[in-house]
């Protein structure tokens, strides 16, 4: 294949300005990008764990029985089935009694089970709600799912400001080189040159220095990205334990950089074959 030799060159300056630019856009994208992918995996995991998650809080103590009865005829449904002693429920509601309170006549029988399959839940609700109060855990967690994705939404509009914004400077950019340049794009025009040629050469240049700065974006980001994700991960709080990257997650992040020179160069195109045009 014959490789296309360029006619005219921008100066350094101007490399040096437009390579900062994208590298600190695409850096901003691929780190919001990676956030709400890991978030979104995150959401997925733990609304999917908790799932096959119940309590069951036995208020009278006569249906305590019957209970353990729907336990039991249930054990092919049912992976295990643990009570909550009196002073584990003590210990978890330390920070919200007085100090020397003491509730443990107030307390319920409370049995946390998990389910073989999310499938079943229904079922097995319906048998035990007529004796005991039944809360799923996907049920209880469900304003935290909720913050989850719009945690995700917000994240996803940022990367969309992000490619707009590189959009948009990639434009101009491109404008002012052109401008700059006018007189080596006058001379071209004069010796047979087409729009497309000339809009081609500014293509090579742009996708030659948005590679750099997206390859620069990307080394900065993914160190940072995934030390957000230890921190997640150490902190051992709810849903900020689940944060991860799933292979596709990966992919998909690499795939950006891809992207963003793929659209730089459409719209360095675009904004040349405009100026050549007059308008």
């Amino acid at each position: 294949m014959k490789k296309t030799k360029l006619v005219f060159s921008i100066v350094r300056e101007q490399s040096i300005f437009m390579m900062v630019v994208i590298s600190v856009l695409a850096f901003l994208s691929i780190l919001a990008f990676g956030i709400a992918l890991s978030i979104g995996t995150g959401v997925i995991h733990w609304n999917n764990n908790w799932e096959k998650y119940a309590t069951v809080q036995v208020i009278a103590q006569e249906h305590s029985a019957g209970v353990k009865k729907i336990f039991e005829e249930n054990s092919n449904k049912i992976e295990y089935v643990k009570e909550i002693s009196k002073d584990e429920m003590e210990r978890m509601m330390k920070s919200w009694i007085s100090s020397g309170a003491k509730i443990t006549n107030y307390l319920p029988q409370m049995f946390e089970i998990k389910l073989k399959d999310a499938s079943y839940m229904p079922d097995i609700k319906n048998k035990i709600s007529t004796k005991a109060k039944f809360l799923t855990h996907s049920s209880a967690l469900k304003n935290s799912v909720s913050a989850g994705w719009k945690i995700v939404s917000i994240t996803i509009l940022v990367l969309m400001l992000m490619l707009v914004s590189i959009g948009v400077c990639v434009s101009c950019i491109s404008r002012n080189i052109a401008m700059l340049h006018k007189h080596e794009l006058e001379i071209l025009n004069q010796v047979g040159a087409t729009d497309n040629f000339i809009a081609h050469q500014m293509q090579i240049i742009v996708a030659k220095i948005s590679a750099k700065a997206c390859a620069i974006g990307f080394i900065v980001a993914m160190p940072i990205l995934w030390l957000i994700l230890s921190t997640a991960h150490s902190a051992r709080v709810g849903l900020l334990a689940t944060l991860s990257l799933s292979g596709a997650d990966i992919v998909a992040l690499i795939l950006l950089p891809i992207f963003i020179v793929i659209f730089s160069v459409y719209i360095t195109k675009k904004t040349t074959l405009k100026i050549l045009a007059g308008k």
